[in-house]
């Protein structure tokens, strides 16, 4: 054996001794195999009253069983991990409003903390078909709230669909009745729904009578609804013909109304874009030439 063979097994050597992962198993008084590492056993004694004798059994010993329960947590975590992204991915029609989460506040929505006290106390609110009218200007933070709430509940397995109205009416049409009633059921499929923008879509007879029938099937089926709308609160409680006042009565009768009429914080963030833009293309030979962006 040639001198670096011998160094290697010298360096094995030590590294078994130093390090118990290395210690070779071995053989009980009892006769039954040990781990080197962890001391316990891999094998067990069983009477076998089929086979009327006794056998020995394999088993996983203390580290094996640590390491397994390691290896299974983490393909756990992963699958919910999967779970999650798909239940987003379906449920959350809008994608930019995946990235609507409680750590992404900063601070300038006073109502918040009412947000995240729904999902903290969620199963009393579906006990109590407790749902929300998110009222007030443009760009107030409606949405921004609204979907702050779908996404941590689906992070706790919470089924929860958030759309408009204008997206299911164009689902909706071109369908026979009988699957626009399968259509409509399955919306109560959802522990929550949550709809935004609501008072946008058409205002036809037909679409009206559509959404009625969604927002009355809600009610009758106690599930929550959350619906943002810019809508003002005195429009909703004296509604200008009957088809309006029998929808806004079954909202109001099943949401708490929360008012945002704080600034509008994406024209904020347009001006911020726009001198960030500024910044950007003003440059000496813009300065020169007697360039200047507007």
């Amino acid at each position: 054996m040639d001198a670096v063979s011998e160094i290697e097994k010298i360096d094995v050597q030590a590294e078994k001794n130093l390090n118990p992962v290395f210690q070779e198993d071995y053989v009980g008084k009892d006769g039954l195999l040990y781990c080197g590492r962890c001391h316990t056993r891999k094998e067990y004694r069983i009477n076998s009253a089929l086979l009327r004798k006794e056998m020995i059994v394999r088993v996983k010993c203390q580290c094996e069983q640590e390491q397994w329960d390691r290896e299974e947590a983490a393909r756990a975590l992963r699958e919910k991990q999967n779970r999650i992204r798909r239940m987003k991915g379906t449920c959350i029609h809008d994608r930019a409003l995946l990235d609507c989460i409680f750590e992404e506040d900063d601070g300038s929505l006073p109502q918040i903390g009412s947000a995240r006290k729904y999902v903290e106390t969620w199963q009393e609110r579906k006990a109590n078909n407790d749902g929300l009218l998110l009222w007030g200007g443009v760009g107030t933070g409606k949405t921004f709230y609204a979907a702050c709430i779908a996404n941590a509940l689906i992070e706790e397995g919470v089924s929860v669909l958030m759309t408009n109205f204008s997206k299911i009416l164009n689902q909706l049409s071109g369908m026979y009745s009988e699957d626009k009633n399968h259509f409509i059921a399955s919306l109560m499929e959802y522990s929550l729904l949550i709809i935004d923008d609501f008072g946008i879509e058409r205002s036809t007879e037909y679409a009206l009578e559509q959404v009625f029938n969604i927002i009355d099937e809600r009610y009758k089926t106690r599930l929550p609804l959350i619906v943002t709308t810019n809508l003002s609160l005195e429009t909703m409680k004296n509604p200008a013909d009957i088809a309006h006042q029998r929808i806004y009565d079954r909202v109001l009768a099943m949401c708490i109304p929360i008012s945002f009429q704080g600034e509008n914080h994406r024209k904020a963030d347009t001006e911020k874009k726009f001198k960030n833009g500024k910044c950007l293309f003003e440059d000496e030979g813009d300065e020169e030439n007697g360039n200047e962006i507007e």
